[in-house]
């Protein structure tokens, strides 16, 4: 057996020595032959004898060598073998299934099995499933074992090369091995969680309602409110450690750990209803807002952070609390009424600045949301009759006239004091916008909801006025953003706008139509979420020649769509307290309006908190949500991606059928009653 075995290598190269002495000494012999032929022959007697020897000895010891040589080979796979078997690192061999074929001592501890067990490894670690076993590159699974962390660490060993040149054992084609390595992460992921639960966070809150508080106490007593408020945050914030310094006599910069606003998030940040309770004869109780900013690059950009998440909440009517992350937007709370105010200075400031912009600029295209309604074709015929005033070009985007504003088009068109380029397409106003232009987006604020996004990129003057609460999608750059979430509609707003645009503004009938239908819409006839300055607009527009039975007459409905909205309301669904009904689409021009209006009569139900119409319309699930006071439907639907009112709401669901759609509702609404947001 010794016999087969060959030398090779850097030993064979070096055993192979003595025949490189021999030549060197042959080649002295040679020379010295050269010079004296008695010395040559006695050097070369001498070099007889020297090969005689290095022969014996070379064939004596190689025996001995290669015995010590797979001596030491054996030892040193022991050695080999008894470090692996006591390696401190859990380790373990897999065939290619998973299977067990051998573990070091560490495993057999870890996981107080013999070393003998020769299961799946699955049934060890229920994470390491069969799919995961590397098959090309190596695979690294993180999972929780026993309320420890690991990290399994798994590398292909092929076989191959290993069995070639055996003769006992012949390996198949692609056969392998896994080497499964276990590392305990537990330690340094506490010490990962601890730094970042230390991470610094910057946040506002502002008093939303201040002055009107005060307003509402005496003089005397005013003093002790503004005391009661400061005592309340103080002591709310103490227990939880965050520093709270008042900038102004109504907003409070905090600073705090991160740990701390993971315990305000998991309290849902109560203290939004709590300040409420603060009372000592106020007719109207404080609310408050709260923007909150983390994991930015630096402090002063979790400000910056804290900074657009305030303006967010403000945007969204308040009494909310906004937490903006680098990549997400949370938002808590926001289940109150709007609080709107009966002031108009903003509306007349806002006005003159959208003269100042339209004056400046050549032309003006108004656009509002895909699917217009009357509401946002209302707003828009406003915005073109304030260009008109002052003698600009102005143009509305509309793209496909639903049957709900068939009848208000019509108007226009068959009157003769406006041309046909009033009403333009989305190519057709492309063609027109340039950045002398003034693009104005009414009734949405939201850049992928409106008629022509690509608008957006062909002018840096963009106007942007909607009454639907702001969400993480905003329109960027607009040079002027007029946003009030307590107005009733967009149409209202513009209302007041022309009131203020200047001085000599003539309002046509049909205009003034247009308006006032779109605030009935919005307010279905002035029941829901009207306040003050809603019946003072319309009483404007009436004013301005706004005839009601004129209206109502363009509104009615063909038998098709009552019938519809009938069968809408006969598949109502009460779950939960809250009325769930699938609307029909086949054979209606305007299905979603059908399902607004379906999901209002189904407020007249008794018991029914809210109600939400779905409705299958152009491969899209399209959801119309209504409520009175008790529920904020507003909530619900931008937990599914849509958004609008406290009281008034909808959601566009993609490649969903009406069953699922209708069952993540269900698990929405399930879910937000569990934590506490309706």
């Amino acid at each position: 057996m010794k016999n087969k075995i060959k030398i090779k290598g850097q030993l064979k190269r070096y055993l192979q020595w003595p025949v490189s002495l021999t030549i060197l000494l042959l080649l002295m012999c040679i020379a010295v032959f050269t010079i004296d032929i008695k010395a040559g022959a006695a050097a070369s007697f001498f070099l007889v004898i020297y090969i005689f020897i290095v022969i014996i000895l070379y064939y004596s010891n190689r025996p001995n060598i290669l015995n010590e040589l797979v001596s030491f080979a054996t030892q040193y796979g022991q050695v080999q073998k008894n470090l692996l078997r006591d390696f401190v690192i859990p380790y373990a061999l897999l065939d290619r299934q998973g299977k067990i074929l051998w573990m070091n001592t560490q495993f057999s501890n870890l996981c107080e099995k013999d070393k003998k067990y020769n299961k799946s490894i699955n049934g060890l670690f229920s994470q390491i499933t069969a799919e995961k076993l590397p098959t090309k590159e190596d695979v690294q699974i993180r999972f929780q074992w026993r309320e420890k962390d690991y990290l399994a660490s798994m590398t292909k060993v092929s076989m191959d090369e290993v069995l070639e040149e055996s003769d006992m054992i012949e390996a198949e084609e692609d056969n392998y091995l896994i080497a499964l390595y276990l590392f305990d992460e537990t330690e340094i992921n506490q010490y990962k969680r601890w730094n970042d639960e230390e991470k610094l966070v910057a946040g506002l809150l502002y008093l939303d309602n201040y002055e009107e508080a005060l307003n509402s106490v005496e003089e005397v007593r005013r003093s002790l409110l503004t005391a009661l408020i400061d005592r309340k945050l103080n002591k709310y914030f103490a227990e939880l450690d965050v520093l709270v310094k008042k900038i102004e006599k109504d907003k409070y910069f905090l600073v705090m750990r991160k740990r701390s606003l993971m315990a305000l998030e998991q309290q849902r940040f109560n203290i939004l209803e709590d300040v409420k309770t603060v009372n000592i004869g106020n007719d109207m109780s404080l609310t408050i807002s709260m923007g909150i900013g983390l994991n930015g690059e630096s402090y002063s950009k979790n400000y910056e952070y804290a900074r657009m998440a305030i303006e967010l909440a403000l945007g969204r009517g308040g009494d909310q609390a906004v937490v903006k992350d680098d990549t997400q937007i949370t938002y808590y709370g926001g289940k109150s009424q709007h609080m709107g105010t009966t002031t108009r200075v903003k509306a007349r400031v806002k006005a003159h600045a959208l003269k100042e912009f339209m004056s400046n600029k050549d032309k003006v295209v108004v656009m509002g949301h895909k699917i217009t309604d009357a509401d946002s074709f209302g707003a828009s015929v406003g915005i073109f009759c304030a260009a008109k005033s002052i003698g600009k070009k102005a143009h509305i985007v509309i793209n496909t006239p639903t049957s709900s504003i068939r009848p208000l088009i019509s108007s226009f068109l068959e009157n003769p004091d406006y041309d046909g380029s009033m009403f333009v397409d989305s190519a057709e106003a492309k063609e027109i916008v340039d950045d002398d232009t003034v693009v104005v987006v009414v009734d949405t604020n939201r850049p992928s909801y409106t008629d022509c996004e690509d608008l957006l990129d062909k002018t840096s003057t963009i106007v942007v006025l909607d009454h639907h609460r702001q969400g993480s999608e905003v329109i960027q750059n607009a040079v002027l953003s007029y946003i009030e979430p307590y107005a009733s509609s967009a149409c209202e707003m513009t209302a007041e706008i022309l009131q203020y645009f200047s001085d000599d503004i003539r309002i046509r009938n049909v205009e003034a139509d247009s308006l006032y239908a779109g605030i009935m819409i919005d307010t279905n006839n002035f029941m829901v979420k009207t306040g003050v300055r809603t019946f003072e607009a319309a009483a404007f527009l009436r004013r301005c020649g706004a005839d009601v039975t004129r209206i109502r007459k363009m509104f009615r409905e063909n038998i098709e769509s009552y019938k519809a909205r009938a069968e809408a309301i006969r598949r109502v669904e009460k779950y939960r307290g809250f009325a769930i009904a699938h609307g029909p689409s086949e054979g209606l021009e305007s299905p979603t309006v059908v399902a607004a209006q379906a999901a209002n009569e189904l407020l007249n139900i008794e018991g029914v908190k809210a109600s939400f119409v779905l409705t299958e319309y152009n491969d899209m699930i399209y959801i119309s949500a209504r409520a009175l006071d008790e529920v904020n439907v507003q909530i619900i639907m931008e937990r599914l991606g849509g958004g609008g009112h406290i009281n008034v709401a909808a959601a566009q669901l993609k490649t969903m059928s009406v069953h699922a759609a209708t069952t993540l509702l269900k698990k929405t609404i399930d879910e937000m009653i569990e934590e506490g947001d309706i």
